[in-house]
């Protein structure tokens, strides 16, 4: 029997091991070994020193309080292991057992049930180190007296409960980067919509359910601002360049970010002031603003980066990594920021460059488009709309050629595609129509040249076109029409209230005609109206061509607004709603004057242009306010007319792109509205004597209702002119 004067360092009992203490497999009960000869004694001494693991035996008798226990034999493996002597381990093995300890009653337990068990164990050693090891406890029968005899193994486990610990620390590694890789899967689907208005919203959102307590995404352009959606970005930002260095030494860590193009992290602290005026300064006060963000909370900074600019930073509050226990680990979390960062900056990289092209073919398009001017004799409407699911870019063109010696050309062409290669295509073609037309009369004539200068150009994309020249009649109030066909469809006329297809002359697509072309002829009388129009105006997917031009002659014979804008604006109501195709649109109407004035008409009171970016259409914007109120029955047009057309002369000198005019009778007034690629708001200026202009918006004022608002191709200005009188009741109205 050992106690705690045996002069031999007892083993420290362990915390609760990571895998339980106490091990219990069950087995069948072992009967007591009889009496055994000496020399076979010996033999199992033997038998187990050759065991792998240090053992010995011990007989324990769990009758007494405490349990005593007697060491019956002590291998010399177990003596190298602790530094201790066989005899020293005689005394003190038992105490490896264990009399204390939170597993104390399990093994207990286990030993009084005769099973099999396995504690965890802190091993001391003579030089006053210890390991741990797993002591298990084996029965061998009946001891001495009253007491069971065990056979203990003590096998040192610090190289496995090292790998158990490296286990959990690579589960743990694992768990979390497998949240990071699904936050950034989550993040790339939200960037799959890029015409989402909340993509950003979402995405903070999500770093705030995930990572971090806040999150917020700021872009720079005539100001700092908080920004929801990919498209958010001005294009016209600041010089921040110069903003640095006329602010000299003053730190501005935000215009740091901005400049630099390196993905790096900015930590910024609110507690400590900015500077006023500088871009830090901006982003605290916006960040104070917000109801959700943190109070006095550092923040980091990280730069949303395109291909070639920061686009914006993305501010969040960091976890606090010493208690939340859902937090990353600072490393893990600023990667996992820097790749959401970088996903969002590609997004809105692509985004731009995307809406880059789509204005340059736009821009494109419209370069190679004419923008039909006054014609004089005759009432024209011209209509271009390019497809949305192409980048704005196509082959259909129309032209309006003022002949002189009263003579009118009208060419609509259609170049098989929609992209460049198609745009540059009909750009040749209108080139070579309208050089020919000023040499030939006869329209088959012009084909026919057009055709062999075709072959001879080899233009990759076959082409459609349709060509009319329209002269008055000398001492007649009607016009000859000539006209000839290269594979395009057919021009309405509408006379009387009939509408019919001028089918004549018609070929083969341009550059395969081989053969002469014919010219067919018609008459158009006063009040009479020709639609020339490309597939896209009468093509869908569930009608044929031919029902869809059936539909274009029943439309355009109910039709009874006097003036060619708003036949064209019912066409389009009625027809192209939803457009799959390229639309070009031309509508002639030979005015009637014995009629026209006290014409009444149901139609919808709507007006669109398309105009150049030139003085002449300021006047030509004063000419259509003019029609559309004579067709609407408005007779007080001096204040709609001034208001718009200071409103067309502001969009020419200071925007880009074109003009677009657009009209619309609200009952108790008209509302104007002109639309530029300019994004730039209008300004209205302090009047001063002596200064030249800038009194315009000050002219509107007196005389509308009027303001602007933003759209993805620049600015709407729009007025509203009430009249002086009640106006005219529609006839709907006075129907009702």
């Amino acid at each position: 029997m050992t106690g705690p004067d045996s002069g031999v360092p007892a083993p420290v009992d362990s915390p609760t091991p990571p895998h339980g203490t106490v091990r219990m497999r069950p087995t069948r009960p072992v009967e007591p070994p009889r009496e055994l000869p000496e020399a076979l004694a010996v033999r199992s001494e033997h038998l187990l020193e050759a065991l792998p693991d240090p053992t010995y035996v011990v007989d324990i008798d769990l009758s007494t309080r405490p349990a005593s226990s007697r060491v019956v034999w002590v291998s010399s493996s177990l003596a190298e292991m602790t530094g201790y002597s066989v005899a020293e381990l005689r005394e003190s093995a038992p105490r490896l057992v264990g009399t204390h300890g939170r597993d104390t009653s399990a093994l207990r337990e286990a030993l009084a049930a005769g099973l099999p068990v396995s504690v965890v164990r802190s091993v001391p050693r003579r030089d006053g180190s210890s390991y741990r090891a797993t002591v298990s406890f084996s029965p061998l029968g009946t001891g001495a007296g009253s007491s069971d005899r065990w056979l203990v193994t003590v096998r040192d486990a610090t190289e496995e409960l090292a790998s158990a610990v490296l286990a959990e620390e690579r589960a743990a590694a694992e768990e979390r980067a497998q949240r990071g890789l699904s936050l950034v899967a989550r993040v790339s689907d939200i960037l799959a919509d890029v015409d989402s208005a909340t993509a950003l919203t979402e995405i903070g959102a999500l770093l705030v359910r995930r990572i971090v307590p806040w999150a917020a995404f700021y872009a720079d352009g005539t100001q700092l601002q908080k920004v929801t959606d990919l498209a958010g970005i001005s294009y016209h930002r600041r010089d921040l360049r110069r903003q640095a260095r006329l602010r000299g030494d003053i730190p501005d860590p935000v215009v740091g970010l901005f400049l630099d193009t390196r993905m790096q992290t900015v930590v910024v602290d609110p507690r400590e002031p900015a500077e006023e005026g500088t871009l830090t300064g901006e982003l605290l006060a916006l960040v104070a603003q917000d109801d959700t963000a943190p109070d006095d909370e550092p923040l980091w900074l990280l730069p949303v980066l395109g291909r070639k600019a920061v686009l914006a930073v993305l501010a969040v509050r960091p976890p606090d990594l010493g208690t939340d226990e859902r937090a990353l680990p600072a490393g893990e979390l600023t990667t996992v920021l820097e790749l959401v960062a970088r996903r969002v900056g590609m997004a809105m990289d692509n985004l731009q460059l995307y809406d880059r092209e789509h204005r340059l073919a736009e821009t494109l398009q419209r370069a190679m488009l004419p923008e039909q001017s006054h014609v004089e004799g005759v009432d024209v409407w011209s209509y271009y709309a390019p497809s949305s699911e192409h980048a704005q870019v196509g082959g259909d063109w129309y032209d309006v050629l003022d002949m002189g010696e009263g003579r009118v050309g009208v060419v609509v062409g259609d170049v098989v595609g929609h992209d460049v290669e198609a745009a540059a295509a009909m750009g040749q073609l209108r080139s070579v129509v309208r050089a020919y037309a000023a040499e030939f009369v006869e329209p088959g004539k012009v084909l026919g040249r057009v055709d062999r200068l075709v072959a001879s150009m080899r233009i990759a994309r076959p082409a459609s076109f349709v060509y009319a020249t329209l002269h008055p009649r000398p001492g007649e109030e009607a016009w000859d029409v000539a006209y000839s066909r290269a594979g395009h469809l057919p021009i309405v006329q509408v006379s009387g209230g009939r509408a019919t297809q001028l089918e004549g002359a018609n070929g083969p697509l341009v550059g395969f005609g081989g053969r002469p072309r014919h010219t067919g002829h018609a008459v158009a009388r006063p009040g009479d109206v020709l639609v020339f129009y490309t597939d896209g105006l009468v093509e869908r997917r569930d009608r044929s061509m031919r029902d869809g031009v059936a539909a274009l002659v029943s439309a355009a014979a109910k039709i009874d607004a006097p003036d060619a804008a708003g036949i064209g604006e019912e066409l389009l109501q009625e027809l192209a709603d939803a457009p799959e195709d390229d639309i070009a649109v031309v509508v002639l109407r030979v005015p009637d004057p014995a009629s026209d004035p006290t014409h009444t008409w149901s139609g919808p009171r709507e007006r669109r242009w398309q105009m150049p970016m030139d003085p002449k259409t300021i006047a030509r914007a004063r000419h259509a306010v003019l029609r559309a109120c004579e067709a609407w029955d408005i007779e007080d047009t001096a204040a709609a007319e001034l208001v718009a057309s200071e409103i067309v002369a502001n969009a020419v000198m200071h925007g880009w792109g074109r003009v677009d005019l657009r009209l619309r009778d609200t009952g108790d007034g008209l509302r104007i509205e002109v639309e530029d690629a300019n994004p730039s708001p209008p300004v209205v200026r302090e009047g001063r004597v002596g200064r030249v202009g800038g009194f315009g918006l000050h002219i509107i004022s007196r005389l509308a209702e009027w303001g602007w608002r933003p759209t993805p191709a620049g600015k709407v200005v729009w007025a509203r002119v009430r009249a002086k009188e009640p106006w005219a009741q529609r006839p709907e109205e006075q129907e009702g």
